[in-house]
């Protein structure tokens, strides 16, 4: 590697670390403040809140490392330009390609910092994550076991239990569930459990009455039982926690998906390919964004008012290539047998970075040309 591309590559990687750091810590600040109100709200610790948001970061960073790969492209560039040391490369003989090479270097340091994010941080972090919210989730369940009082966890829905005895018995358990206006029903027992599950929590109760009201025909039925299970998920809703998606699977279980996976997932096997590739072609995304930023502003030249124009069209261009990236995902989603153009809008955005290298470097020749011409 020559002194030139050492010099530009410490400079991007340099100001990459700088506008990733802050573009996460602004990420990070927003998910932060969801978190916390949740959380907190739910009676969580301090501590519970700080490891919820470190899982959520790998998905934070994912989604910012594009983004900060082209703001540092653009920003060295254009101070570059500004202090004429690309004038000067350029009339030792550097080509626009030359130029770019260290540019492309950085995009695939950073498109690998994008491989272990996408294919193996980002899922783990997921697979934790989704297992602690189902851990917190029957946490928050328990607290509302209150006894001897009233409890409201959710609208039409109310829990008594007199006593909670030692060994976690509840004793004289009143609950009545109103949710659903066609009828009511109060389920009253002795005793009852808290039995966990893999559907989640379950009031276990026993030698019980269940009274059920139907307000149109004021009819009343009666049904007593030995012993009555109740998903008292209900209280704090669905569970959400604990479920292993397409976004918590390895990338080679989507790439060569097993046929029980589809099955359990209610898809296709051209739905778990795409997403695996889906992975894959954001591995491109950094490459493009710093191609596309350096080569718009090496078309404006030197100024000495600076590339401001060339800095608003590459933004576009950038904005431009990640509406490409939505609109394939969106159209692949609904014919997943489309999945090989997941990779259409990044081969897309480099064969638009490689052609404007080539017309920034005919538009200098013919410049060149045209001086001489002139000057003789």
């Amino acid at each position: 590697m020559s002194r030139f591309d050492r010099y530009m590559l410490s400079q991007l990687l340099t100001l990459f670390g700088f506008f990733a750091l802050i573009l996460v810590a602004v990420y990070w600040v927003n998910r932060a403040v969801i978190l916390f109100d949740q959380l907190i709200a739910d009676g969580q610790s301090a501590w519970v809140f700080l490891e919820f948001t470190a899982l959520t970061l790998p998905n934070v960073i994912r989604l910012v490392l594009p983004m900060a790969a082209f703001v540092a492209s653009v920003y060295v560039t254009n101070r570059l330009s500004s202090d004429s040391e690309l004038v000067v490369m350029q009339a030792t003989g550097f080509s626009p390609f030359r130029l770019a090479r260290p540019v492309l270097y950085f995009g695939v340091v950073v498109g690998l910092m994008m491989a272990v994010l996408v294919h193996y941080l980002v899922p783990s972090s997921r697979v934790t994550l989704a297992e602690r919210q189902s851990e917190i989730s029957q946490d928050v369940t328990a607290r509302f076991l209150i006894e001897g009082g009233f409890v409201h966890p959710v609208s039409g829905l109310t829990l008594y239990i007199r006593e909670i005895s030692p060994l976690g018995e509840l004793q004289d358990v009143f609950l009545s569930d109103s949710r659903k206006p066609e009828f009511k029903t109060i389920y009253t027992a002795e005793r009852a459990l808290l039995v966990r599950s893999d559907s989640g929590p379950k009031l276990v109760m026993f030698d019980g009455m269940a009274q059920s009201l139907t307000p149109a025909s004021n009819a009343l039925a009666v049904t007593r039982f030995a012993d009555f299970s109740y998903d008292i998920g209900a209280l704090i809703g669905p569970a959400t926690g604990g479920r292993i998606g397409m976004d918590e699977m390895a990338t080679p279980a989507l790439l060569w998906p097993d046929p029980s996976e589809v099955e359990r997932l209610n898809t296709t096997p051209e739905a778990l390919i795409f997403a695996g590739h889906e992975r894959i072609s954001q591995m491109f995304l950094p490459l493009v964004s710093a191609l596309i930023g350096f080569a718009t502003l090496l078309l404006g030249g030197f100024s000495r008012f600076g590339l401001w124009r060339q800095i608003a069209a590459a933004t576009v261009l950038l904005i431009i290539v990640q509406l490409l990236v939505n609109a394939a995902a969106s159209a692949i989603r609904q014919s997943p047998e489309l999945w090989p153009a997941v990779y259409g809008p990044e081969a897309a955005g480099l064969a638009l970075g490689m052609a404007m290298l080539f017309y920034s470097g005919r538009a200098r020749r013919i410049r060149r040309g045209a001086g001489l011409a002139v000057a003789s």
